[in-house]
């Protein structure tokens, strides 16, 4: 499982011309799920992005997370971070989990993330033909992968 995380000014989806969801400031996590991920890999992910300190303190210092910082989130899915440029020009997903696999992992992504943000956490649509718009603060910008757990 993959997430880019970024820290965002503000970030919205848009469907079919409609806007569909919008954060002030906080995070967009792109969430990418692989074939072969678990429960355990993404409440290791969603607990790292709860987590991480990725907002400025009264020094400038990134010292606070999304809840000190009382920013709130907005999760997008994302199969292309799986995307394998190994052969040819041509990207194949072949390791992107197909959606009856995705799907659920996606919307416990949502669950989990909404119990431990204080702030709203929003999403994009999964499957969804979406057009992410976003202002990266910093820029900060972080990937993490549930495989290396780095």
């Amino acid at each position: 499982m993959r997430a880019v995380v970024q820290r965002v000014l503000e970030a919205s989806v848009q469907i079919g011309g409609m806007e569909h969801a919008r954060i002030p400031n906080g995070l967009l996590v792109l969430l990418g799920i692989e074939v072969g991920d678990t429960v355990e890999d993404l409440e290791w992910l969603v607990g790292k992005v709860a987590r991480m300190r990725l907002f400025p303190d009264e020094n400038g210092v990134m010292n606070l997370d999304i809840n000190e910082a009382r920013g709130e989130l907005l999760l997008v899915s994302q199969f292309t971070l799986h995307a394998s440029t190994r052969k040819g020009n041509r990207p194949s997903y072949i390791r992107a989990a197909r959606p009856e696999e995705a799907i659920p992992l996606y919307l416990r992504a949502k669950q989990l993330l909404s119990m431990l943000i204080h702030g709203h956490v929003r999403s994009g649509e999964f499957g969804a033909d979406m057009q992410v718009s976003l202002v990266n603060d910093g820029p900060v910008t972080i990937v993490i992968d549930s495989r290396l757990k780095e």
